[in-house]
This record gives C-alpha cells, structure tokens and sequence, in this order.
C-alpha cells in the first residue's frame, strides 16, 4: 500500500504561527497607510475651504463673513443656511455645499458629549461635541449638521466686549494683513469655532474639550492637526505649534508654551511630552 503524504500537526502550527507574526506586523503598517490617506483628504478638503473662502473674500474686498455676535461660524460650515446679519453676505454663497467637505475623515462618527452655545443670554446653537477622532454635531439650528474643523473665531468678531475679551483682535482684510501665512483660519477641531489665547494652559486631556485652546489641541494625524491658513494655505501643525500661531493681532508667540518663552518638556501634560517643540 502507498502511504498518502500530509501535514502534521506540529507543522500546521507552525505555518498558522507565521501567518499570525506576518498579520501582526503588517496590520500596523496598513494602518498607518489608511491614516495617511485620510489625512491626504482632509488636506483635500480644507483647500476646497480655501477655494471658497478666496471667492468670497475677492468679491468683498478682503473682508471675511462677520457679524456683531461673532457667531458667523453656525452658518459657515452649512453653505446654503446664510445669516441674515452678516453685512458681507452674497447671494452666491447660498449654493455652496459644504457637507461633503465638512468632516475629516479620521471623525465622522458623531460625538457623544453635549454642548449648549450661549449668545446675549439665549440658546443660539446645541449639539453634541467631538473629539480627536469624532465629529461635532449641530443639533439646534434645524437641520442637523456634522462637522469635524473648527474656526479661528477671532477673524469673525466685528466687536468685542472688553469685559469678556481683554484683547484686540479686528484683522480687518485679507489683502493688508502681513504674514498671513501664520494667522489659521480653519483647523481639525472638536467644535465648530473656538477663540485661542495664549493665557491658556495645554489640556490635561487629548480629548478636545476645555478652555478655547483644548478643541484644536487634538493628537488626530500622528502628533498634528491639519490647518488652513489665511495665505490659503493648508498644512500639517505640530500640536505645541498651536502655541505659536498668530491666533489675533496682540497673541504673544513667545509666550510660556513656546521654546521661545522656555517652556521645557516636561512641563507639557503627560500625553504631550514626547511631541516636538517649537
């Protein structure tokens, strides 16, 4: 009789062990791969942002979208819903669709935390908040939208309460504004707008939520985030660089958190220690 040759057990371990060690050591790189990707499209999508906003600021001589209250941000990332306060508004802009370029890809899935946004003591939007890998939701104004980049709040402030806000800001054109290519306009973001100030201390959390630096300050692209600026620009920023953008005419960029300032890394939170200085 002929003996029918197969595996034996030990060998079939064997193979089943190195297939195991080659998809350990590919998955990691397929991730880092997919990440990649999606932060190719997020740069995709804030320069269809910048496209946008260069169209309206040349029909506006240089001026961006602003109103009294400073909330021009609910309606930005919504296109087509325009407020009927903002003294720049064009007909045009009511066409725009933003919804497929509002959400980095790394958060699309919706947040889970709520938030209430305040203006003159009345409910002016609600929604649900992001995260470093989740996007914010406007609940309230109808209909809802999704989102996951945020606004430099200061560029659309046409008035400020020096109660509230100690520093001037008003960068009052596109056109006359020198090294506008450190001054963000739009970045990855757990909420739709914030308001940076160098007074700010880093967040104890990497999860977007606190004082007005914490939403930007989000580990969402490998140690960055990325930004569009007001050259139109877009960008990867260090998440320590943040303490170094020209967030408002007055923000000081040696201050406590930069190199420059003599900040050391250990002064950092815990989880941003090992990210690089600037």
């Amino acid at each position: 009789m002929r003996k029918v040759k197969g595996f034996t057990l030990i060998e079939l371990l064997v193979v089943i062990a190195i297939i195991a060690m080659l998809i350990a050591i590919l998955l990691p790189a397929l991730q880092r791969v997919r990440n990649q990707a999606r932060a190719v499209v997020c740069q995709a999508n804030l320069k269809q942002w910048a496209s946008a906003v260069a169209l309206y600021t040349e029909d506006n001589q240089g001026r961006l979208p602003r109103e009294a209250s400073g909330n021009v941000s609910m309606w930005f990332f919504r296109g087509s819903f325009i407020s009927s306060i903002d003294p720049n508004v064009q007909e045009s802009l009511r066409a725009v669709d933003t919804e497929g370029i509002a959400c980095c890809p790394m958060a699309v899935k919706p947040g889970r935390a709520g938030f209430t946004y305040l203006s003159s003591g009345q409910v002016y939007a609600e929604g649900m908040q992001g995260s470093a890998f989740e996007a914010w939701v406007m609940t309230n104004p109808a209909p809802p939208f999704r989102g996951s980049y945020g606004l430099n709040g200061w560029l659309f402030k046409s008035r400020f309460n020096p109660g509230i806000h100690r520093r001037p800001l008003s960068y009052t054109d596109t056109f006359s504004i020198k090294r506008n290519n450190r001054i963000p306009l739009l970045l990855d973001a757990a909420i739709f707008s914030a308001f940076p100030d160098n007074r700010f201390d880093p967040p104890i959390f990497p999860d977007g939520h606190g004082p007005d630096m914490a939403p930007f300050c989000i580990n969402r692209h490998n140690d960055h985030v990325n930004g569009l600026f007001l050259d139109w620009s877009v960008r990867k920023i260090g998440l320590k660089e943040l303490w170094t953008l020209k967030w408002y005419k007055e923000f000081n960029t040696a201050n406590e958190w930069t190199r420059a300032g003599g900040v050391q890394p250990e002064d950092w939170p815990e989880w941003m220690q090992g990210f690089k200085d600037y």
